[in-house]
């Protein structure tokens, strides 16, 4: 079945000066055009394109990558605004639509904002920045520990709101975050903890981190210290960014191997520190 505003593997049926005809099956036929990465089409060959629909109403499809297909929340730039909305660049030459009604706050040209795309009643393709209408606070199938994709929303008190696979919000703490974030930025994260009140909590940190990943992370510090004359400005009150720049893992992680050795009375902890014994 076809969707629109999505890739789809289509075949073509007909050769064209400009292009190729592929089949849309109920939809009918979808135009092809040309483009520099692929010159020349075969009657039969299957063709994986982005179908949308052109200013004229008609299918067509493109081999070009959109920035986000149907049902993706991506952080786009606001192109240009007339008297009927907003239009974002998104790496097609027809540009993505933002209806005014679909606008929670009015957009204006250069301006980058998050938005979700979704299919209006007419199957033009379309977003909105409308996103607590569109994602969900209450999650549903996710489990703790689960890896899954986020795309990092507004600042609050607490942290960084998340959008979690496109579909459900979650929150990323403050305390918990080992290197700077910012709004727009696609992350892989984990799911923490779901609450009682099927709200998500998120973490960065891969769950589950095992005796011998931590045993690593020793070595890495007493490699360090050897590296400079037995002393580093680091310990467990540290700033979660200092910890990550050095040892690439966040500042629980540097805490449990900091610990670790403290107890094997490889290290002394200081004040400003730890220092090789």
């Amino acid at each position: 079945m076809l969707n629109i505003g999505q890739f789809n593997s289509l075949t073509v049926t007909k050769i064209l000066p400009t292009g190729a005809v592929l089949d849309g099956g109920k939809f009918g036929s979808v135009l092809l055009t040309r483009h520099s990465d692929k010159e020349h089409y075969r009657n039969g060959e299957t063709v994986s394109a982005f179908v949308y629909l052109d200013s004229e109403g008609e299918l067509a499809a493109t081999t070009k990558a959109p920035a986000a297909q149907v049902g993706d929340v991506a952080y786009l730039q606001v192109k240009d605004c007339n008297n009927v909305g907003a239009f974002l660049e998104w790496g097609l030459a027809k540009d993505l639509f933002v209806p005014f009604a679909e606008q929670s706050f009015q957009l204006r040209k250069g301006q980058r904002v998050l938005v979700k795309l979704y299919l209006d009643n007419q199957n033009r393709i379309a977003a909105s920045t409308r996103l607590d209408h569109l994602i969900n606070d209450d999650v549903e199938g996710l489990k703790a520990g689960e890896a899954v994709s986020l795309m990092v929303g507004d600042k609050t008190e607490l942290g960084f709101k998340a959008v979690i696979n496109n579909q459900f919000w979650g929150l990323l703490y403050d305390n918990e975050l080992y290197k700077p974030i910012k709004k727009g930025q696609k992350l892989t994260g984990f799911v923490k903890k779901v609450r009682s009140d099927n709200k998500v909590d998120l973490t960065l940190n891969k769950p589950g981190y095992s005796k011998g990943k931590i045993e690593a992370v020793c070595d890495d510090i007493i490699q360090k210290l050897k590296e400079h004359d037995g002393q580093l400005m680091l310990n467990d009150k540290s700033p979660p960014e200092a910890i990550y720049s050095v040892f690439g893992v966040s500042k629980k992680i540097f805490k449990q191997a900091v610990g670790s050795l403290y107890k094997q009375r490889l290290i002394t902890i200081e004040a400003k520190g730890i220092k090789l014994v």
